[in-house]
């Protein structure tokens, strides 16, 4: 820009006005919230004013510009929407009206979500991080906000929301793609072992692989001591294996023998997301597993281990592990059903090229899901940066 935008003080262009309300008993209020970095309201579960007990709520106005007291140094800041209008909020988000003859409520909103507006507000919450860093409400008119006259502030925001409603657009088609190509992956796997019960016969899952719970953890163990690395349930993904915290305890030598995971073993979710599975592939060598899981060992003469997994994705497609799991407090698979759990297996040349054709497909989605958050990190820095150009007047 030609010159710099003069600066007027937030004080100027802010008023406050709380409504507080009298809290009746019988009646529902539904609270608002509001995230960081500028990402907007959200809406709390209604309660009673029973529930609310004796703190002090207010009534929001549709066009109420919020400074949320204890997270405003890290960008909660937002506009009530008409969604919001009539809803209600604790002392903690104060109620302000933008002088809209000055200043456009928000171009307001947008100065304070670049790194030049955030830190003006983190001078104004003095303190330690989290709860104890709080707005100071006096000191307000220490922020000072660049304004340029009012059309030119509208055309800033309307230029702002015309690139964002495009990078969000973008996101949203990067996220389609994604989920289009794994809806083609269970596509086909359906397919196909649809096609095999036509015209397979069926067989117990003992009768083509050993099935076995995992050990029993000592409840007086302390996680993350001792010397044998295990795997939980917590472990297990669909598909793949999250070893980023895999705790260890000790094994006797006994346990270690019969608890040892070998390459190629499925890991099965006994709990929780039933069906959920991966395979193993020693990624960490000498790890057992516990009772959480149910390990699956291939008859590798009979069948192979990515075939009785996607058969096993199939089954929780079909939904067969809501009717195999024992509905108890915790509802759970059991080795029993596991293993006696019906199974097609044609033979393994047929094993191979069904397994091909799904990893084939599976690769591409997997190469797709990392362009997308490749994508989705570019795209992430688009907004800060044309914030930043705006508030410079190069946009």
């Amino acid at each position: 820009m030609s010159k710099p935008w003069p600066t007027v003080s937030l004080g100027e262009l802010l008023r406050l006005e709380r409504r507080r309300v009298q809290v009746d008993p019988e009646k529902l209020y539904q609270e608002i919230g509001i995230y960081c970095f500028g990402r907007g309201i959200f809406h709390k579960t209604p309660r009673t004013g029973f529930e609310v007990g004796d703190k002090d709520l207010f009534l929001m106005k549709q066009g109420d510009f919020i400074l949320q007291v204890t997270f405003a140094w890290e960008g909660a800041i937002a506009i009530v929407s008409a969604a919001e209008d009539g809803m209600y909020g604790s002392t903690r988000y104060p109620t302000f009206r933008v002088d809209e003859s000055r200043c456009v409520p928000h171009f307001l909103l947008n100065y304070f979500k670049t790194e030049e507006g955030l830190q003006q507000l983190i001078k104004i919450c003095p303190g330690s991080a989290g709860r104890n860093r709080v707005l100071s409400m006096r000191r307000i008119p220490e922020v000072l906000v660049p304004l340029p006259p009012l059309a030119e502030q509208r055309r800033v925001v309307a230029r702002i929301e015309e690139l964002a409603a495009q990078i969000h657009e973008a996101r949203s088609l990067r996220h389609q793609a994604t989920e289009e190509a794994k809806a083609l992956v269970h596509a086909n796997r359906n397919r196909s072992f649809h096609e095999l019960s036509s015209r397979c016969s069926r067989t117990r899952l003992d009768s083509v692989a050993g099935c076995r719970l995992g050990k029993m953890l000592d409840p007086r163990f302390k996680t993350g001591v001792g010397s044998t690395p295990y795997l939980r349930n917590a472990n297990v993904q669909w598909d793949r294996l999250d070893l980023n915290n895999v705790y260890q305890m000790d094994f006797k030598d006994k346990e270690r023998t019969e608890f040892a995971l070998q390459p190629g073993d499925i890991l099965v979710c006994e709990g929780g997301d039933i069906g959920k599975a991966a395979i193993w592939n020693d990624e960490i060598p000498g790890c057992c597993y516990q009772k959480a899981l149910h390990r699956i060992r291939c008859d590798r003469e009979q069948t192979l281990p990515r075939f009785i997994l996607n058969h096993l994705f199939w089954a929780a497609n079909e939904g067969h592990w809501q009717e195999l799991k024992t509905q108890t407090t915790i509802p759970h698979l059991t080795g029993v059903k596991l293993k006696a759990y019906q199974v097609f297996v044609p033979p393994l040349a047929e094993q191979r090229q069904i397994v091909a054709g799904l990893d084939a497909l599976q690769t591409e989605v997997d190469a797709l899901k990392r362009l997308q958050a490749e994508t989705a990190a570019e795209l992430d820095a688009l907004l800060p940066a044309i914030l930043d150009r705006a508030f410079k007047g190069e946009l």
